[in-house]
């Protein structure tokens, strides 16, 4: 190093000029490679699902690319004349006053290597977040990015991710019970009936239901009576219109089959069904 320093000394104004400019067209070539290779990496098959990694990539870029450019400044800088001690000694006091105006953006940043690094909740996951419901599409340093049940894209800042609501299945289970006749032709006729209303439900309710919704066969309880079970795949705190449209649409298409049905025959219920053992490594194992 002295000896390089020596050797710059030496060297006569145009060629000290050349070689500042020389610097600044290397550090400056330097950080188009980087960047390069990181957009290369961020958007490679075998990275799109490694969401620490690639969040942590992210960050270390960013500093390599900072220390680039302070270092090639400072040593431009020195060139003019500026001392290196006085040139690093503005830089803290710099930094300490960007970063008392930039708390949000610490905070952001904090948060955000504490979601990742503690494995709150990865892409792909459905959460609800400050109030805000969706599939979790992009974990970045700034912003964690969702998809709503609308499809569009809602961008919290990492900083006010306080609390959070992880569903493990990617779906609310909504269950709505149906009490049938006792009398076979008649419970054969209603049953028709639920089934021809739960069919037009997916494009009655688009931003509603995350899946095609399930009919089980006709039930038994110990007491001898007999219900029907539609079991609906929905987004979270989305289930008002089964709990109004749907219901109501079945009472009525029932009471026209049987006068005696009323509206506490049909029962609306949630669960959020729990991920098993097995189907979180096959989570992961699709992931890698």
């Amino acid at each position: 190093m002295p000896e390089m320093l020596a050797f710059v000394t030496d060297l006569s104004t145009a060629n000290r000029a050349v070689l500042v400019a020389l610097v600044a067209v290397a550090a400056h070539l330097l950080v188009r490679l980087v960047r390069y290779l990181a957009n290369h990496f961020m958007t490679a098959n075998f990275s799109v699902h490694w969401t620490k990694t690639r969040s942590v990539a992210s960050l270390t870029i960013s500093t390599v690319i900072f220390v680039v450019y302070f270092s090639a400044f400072g040593f431009i800088l020195q060139e003019f004349g500026v001392s290196l001690t006085a040139y690093l000694a503005s830089a803290s006091i710099l930094g300490l006053a960007i970063g008392f105006g930039s708390q949000g953006i610490v905070q952001d940043v904090v948060t955000g290597l504490t979601v990742i690094f503690s494995d709150l909740f990865h892409v792909g996951d459905m959460v609800e977040i400050s109030g805000q419901s969706g599939i979790v599409t992009s974990l970045g340093m700034r912003f964690t990015v969702l998809r709503n049940p609308f499809g569009a894209e809602v961008y919290i800042p990492n900083r006010t991710i306080t609390n959070v609501i992880v569903y493990p299945r990617g779906y609310i289970r909504c269950l709505a019970d149906v009490v049938l006749s006792s009398d076979d032709e008649t419970m054969q006729r209603m049953t028709d009936a639920v089934r021809n209303i739960v069919s037009g439900t997916i494009d009655q309710f688009p931003g509603i239901l995350r899946d095609q919704p399930e009919l089980e066969e006709v039930q038994v309880t110990h007491a001898g009576k007999r219900f029907l079970r539609i079991k609906f795949r929905i987004w979270p705190g989305r289930g008002a219109p089964i709990e109004t449209t749907f219901k109501q649409d079945v009472v009525q298409a029932l009471k026209e089959i049987d006068d005696s049905f009323a509206d506490w025959k049909v029962s609306i219920n949630y669960e959020v069904q729990r991920r098993t053992p097995t189907s979180s490594r096959r989570r992961r194992n699709n992931k890698a």
